[in-house]
């Protein structure tokens, strides 16, 4: 994926959630443990927050920023690596944890790779402001995760 505005950029990554929502899903049916399926479910709630997020803050977002025009951002088919993965029915939870947090550290290195390659300050803070907000997001998210262990 070719990724020439800004505006494009955060379609992209707010689209990905969803590809990760629908994975959760297709893992969800496919789950034999009442647990993992619960995990799952909090995951497909999580990336559609973060999806209904990601569009409020575009159409928040000033055009000046959001048309802001980058070389040379390329990132991989997120969709299709989402629609490849899988895990064995006996899955664990933390093979849903570590599959959750390899997919969401690409997403957060693609914003930290585009924001340290932003033309201006504004726009590498506002970038990094979203960095921090989905590392804080994923922190709460495994902390929960963890918790769970307690039910």
């Amino acid at each position: 994926m070719r990724i020439q505005q800004l505006s494009e950029l955060l379609d992209y990554v707010a689209k990905c959630h969803l590809d990760m929502e629908k994975l959760y899903k297709r893992l969800d049916r496919n789950a034999d443990s009442s647990r993992v399926k619960m995990m799952l479910t909090y995951f497909q709630q999580h990336q559609r927050h973060i999806y209904e997020t990601l569009e409020s803050y575009i159409e928040d977002a000033p055009s000046r920023i959001l048309n802001t025009w980058y070389k040379d951002i390329t990132f991989e088919d997120f969709s299709k690596r989402c629609a490849e993965a899988s895990l064995p029915a006996n899955m664990h939870e933390d093979q849903v944890l570590e599959l959750h947090l390899d997919l969401e550290n690409r997403l957060i290195a693609l914003l930290e790779k585009t924001a340290i390659s932003s033309p201006t300050d504004e726009i590498k803070s506002a970038l990094m402001d979203l960095v921090r907000v989905a590392q804080t997001q994923q922190k709460r998210l495994v902390h929960s995760t963890i918790r769970m262990d307690d039910i």
